[in-house]
């Protein structure tokens, strides 16, 4: 069976569990669970604390996991990258008191807080910075006005929390995070299902399947609104002057690609959510 690690709790849990049910994949009934097998798809399942994930794969304990990119370059782990999953976006930077760091150079020699000591002391010493890595387990905003640190290296959303406590922003982008799948070898039998599984569930979230009715002499101009993946799918209608056709486009883009195709004169323009895909 395939052993495959799950966060069992936090930012990546429920959405990494419901990509899994949107894959086939059977799933817990008890979110207190630690294990299940999933016997119809060959699939053992081990829920594990996020941070512990690339350890666990990178020792060879168990066979793929998904977890935070950010997570696994903090570890150490053996285990590397095979898929972006798209979810759970996240940007690290450094911040500090306003007005006293301008650049990245400005923190050689001073105390720097964080919760990933391994990933800002790996990107300080690939610029040649040298930092005191004051480690800490979450909120570390805090640090720099309770003593404890000169700057801090945190995840940023909108900055909002890091100017609350009288921080600013500055320097370089440390990390542009998302969930991965990780693994130390991808050739590993049932790796390919799962991975081709999940690229069908981004796929299915990311693009619908668009109908239209066109005039034939229009067909030129309408698929190059819309190209679709490959190509699209031309039929013949009753009026030979008329033809059907079916593509798959972005969901972003949706309502500008039928507004374009309504206007250039296609008809009977429908739109249908994808549950499942595979290309």
């Amino acid at each position: 069976m395939l052993r495959v690690a799950v966060p069992n709790k936090g930012s990546l849990s429920e959405t990494a569990a419901e990509m899994l049910r949107e894959a086939g994949y059977a799933g817990r009934r008890d979110p207190k669970a630690l294990h299940l097998v999933d016997e119809r798809n060959g699939v053992e399942f081990f829920f594990l604390r996020p941070r512990d994930i690339a350890t666990y794969v990178g020792s060879g304990a168990l066979d793929v996991g998904i977890t935070g990119r950010d997570l696994l370059l903090d570890s150490g782990s053996a285990a590397h990258e095979i898929e972006e999953l798209d979810f759970a976006a996240s940007t690290f930077r450094f911040a500090g008191a306003p007005g006293r760091f301008r650049e990245l150079a400005d923190l050689d020699g001073v105390r720097l807080a964080t919760s990933y000591p391994g990933l800002v002391g790996e990107f300080l010493a690939r610029h040649g910075v040298t930092a005191v890595l004051v480690q800490l387990d979450g909120a570390v905003e805090s640090a720099v006005r309770l003593g404890v640190a000169d700057a801090v290296a945190d995840v940023v959303s909108t900055g909002s929390t890091l100017r609350a406590a009288g921080l600013e922003i500055f320097g370089p982008v440390i990390l542009e995070s998302t969930a991965v799948l990780v693994s130390t070898d991808s050739s590993i039998r049932g790796i390919d299902v799962l991975q081709r599984r999940l690229k069908g569930v981004l796929v299915a979230r990311g693009y619908v399947m668009l109908d239209y009715d066109i005039p034939s002499s229009l067909l030129g101009a309408a698929t190059a609104i819309a190209s679709g993946i490959e190509s699209p799918t031309v039929s013949p209608l009753h009026d030979r002057d008329w033809s059907a056709v079916r593509v798959m486009i972005p969901r972003t883009d949706t309502n500008l690609i039928m507004d374009a195709l309504y206007d250039l004169g296609a008809r009977a323009i429908l739109v249908s959510p994808i549950h499942a895909a595979r290309l």
